[in-house]
């Protein structure tokens, strides 16, 4: 799709039901973030959520969908202790679930981890900019690699990842004109959240797309439906024909 110039749309799931609507949809690839630690467990970083528990919403992603490319994060401390315990892990993500593939994040210190995963057979989607795994040394969830320093650092992670063999690398909140150069200079097809419109694809989280978050509206987020204001109609619709009895009529009944 990069070589043909077709931009890829990626969204998020973590089950099976909505990833099978947003599969059916026609979605390029869906990924299994670990930002499930957010919008399914409710915690405020992604950094409580453990690889059992994303081999459970990745395993129900992947058996809902005939039709895009499934990625499933590696959470925090699945990859980062040694190269042998990622590839370990990335491994049974994959025996686990049924996705196919694995998305970690940093630079060029990841570099021979990558390397080693995808020699195993496992491809592997990189993550550069905001990396919300190492929210607690950046100190906030600011964009990334707007000064020369870490911007020509960021340029040389992507060329690494790159060599390492990533397919694609995420991009997220960096400078428009950072992720298209990035996106020029590697073979890796790069998927921007926050980053502009010159990335060759975009992600964003599904529920946060689709309206159904509540208070968080960044500047790079654009809703696509109101479904949280549908639900609720629906649910009070639902309520609303229980108390006045109108639910189940004689023919919803046996």
């Amino acid at each position: 799709m990069k070589t043909a110039g077709e931009k890829i749309a990626q969204l998020t799931s973590y089950d099976f039901t909505t990833a099978g609507i947003i599969d059916r949809a026609g979605i390029d690839s869906i990924l299994v973030g670990d930002s499930a630690s957010n919008v399914m467990a409710g915690n405020e970083t992604t950094l409580p959520i453990t690889i059992d528990e994303m081999i459970v919403y990745a395993r129900g992603v992947a058996r809902a969908c005939k039709h895009c490319l499934v990625v499933c994060d590696m959470p925090f401390g699945s990859y980062q202790v040694s190269r042998e315990e990622a590839v370990r892990n990335a491994i049974r993500i994959m025996k686990e679930t049924g996705v196919d593939a694995v998305k970690l994040e940093g630079g060029t210190e990841m570099a021979d981890t990558i390397r080693a995963i995808v020699a195993a057979g496992v491809p592997v989607e990189g993550h550069l900019g905001l990396t919300p795994q190492s929210i607690h040394k950046f100190g906030g969830y600011g964009l990334r690699a707007k000064e020369e320093t870490e911007a020509r650092q960021l340029l040389a992670d992507a060329h690494a990842l790159d060599q390492a063999g990533c397919f694609a690398i995420t991009l997220e909140k960096v400078p428009a004109k950072l992720a298209a150069q990035v996106t020029s200079e590697v073979k890796a097809a790069t998927i921007g959240i926050g980053a502009g419109p010159d990335t060759d694809g975009q992600v964003l989280v599904y529920a946060d797309a689709l309206g159904m978050t509540q208070g968080f509206k960044p500047k790079f987020l654009r809703h696509f439906a109101d479904m949280a204001q549908c639900m609720t109609q629906g649910v009070q619709s639902y309520i609303d024909a229980v108390k006045t009895g109108n639910f189940p009529n004689a023919e919803e009944s046996y």
